[in-house]
């Protein structure tokens, strides 16, 4: 059986406080958030008719992969040792 990808580290780190993912702790991070700024770049120079049809899938990729590859995993963090 495998180990998830935040069971052995992952790509992001928690968000202290709250739910999420907090910054990227890997290259593989930095990786998908200069991907998701480049298609973001790339949607505003389409118009403003393709824009959103490119930027939601976008956003929600990146939640997708934010979410799969974070250390531990999202969960509600108070900051009192999560």
């Amino acid at each position: 059986m495998t180990r998830k990808t935040h069971d052995r580290g992952g790509w992001f780190a928690p968000k202290r406080f709250g739910y999420g993912a907090g910054l990227p702790i890997a290259w593989q991070g930095w990786v998908v958030y200069a991907a998701y700024v480049a298609v973001i770049a790339a949607a505003s120079t389409a118009g403003r008719r393709w824009s959103p049809a490119i930027v939601v899938p976008a956003t929600l990729l990146l939640i997708l992969v934010c979410r799969r590859h974070t250390r531990g995993g999202w969960r509600w963090r108070t900051g009192a040792g999560d």
